[in-house]
């Protein structure tokens, strides 16, 4: 397990507890899966990451652009370094089938960020989301 939900920080808007909830156990699936070096599981589960990646992503998205948060294109910067870090995990993938450099990129990079992004740039937006209404 990568993360318990727990460990997730929780905001002030549901919509986004449950994006980060469902990513979450997508996240641990994946991460089991990396663990036990299971290379037919991680190509079965790596597009559905990506899938679920972008939909919470752009979910987000929409409903920041569409309350007019000021801080939107910030917030929507720190997402495109996460997509673009993905992709380039994920051709990685591809090429070299390293269970050990994804289980390094999730424990030691994507575990801090998601942390951070959700209690610094999720926060913050969360609280103009609910007061915009």
């Amino acid at each position: 397990m990568l993360l318990r939900p727990e460990d997730l920080p929780q905001v002030a808007n549901e919509m986004m507890n449950m994006l980060h909830t469902e990513e979450l156990e997508v996240f641990n699936r994946f991460h089991d899966a990396i663990v036990a070096k299971d290379i037919e599981k991680i190509d079965e589960i790596f597009p559905e990451i990506l899938f679920d990646v972008e939909d919470h992503f752009s979910t987000e998205e929409q409903m920041m652009e569409a309350q007019g948060y000021g801080f939107y294109q910030m917030h929507k910067n720190d997402h495109d370094t996460m997509r673009k870090k993905l992709a380039k995990f994920h051709m990685r993938w591809e090429k070299l089938k390293s269970p050990t450099e994804l289980q390094n990129f999730l424990e030691n990079d994507f575990k801090q960020w998601i942390k951070l992004h959700i209690s610094k740039w999720d926060s913050e937006a969360a609280l103009h989301l609910n007061a915009a209404g």
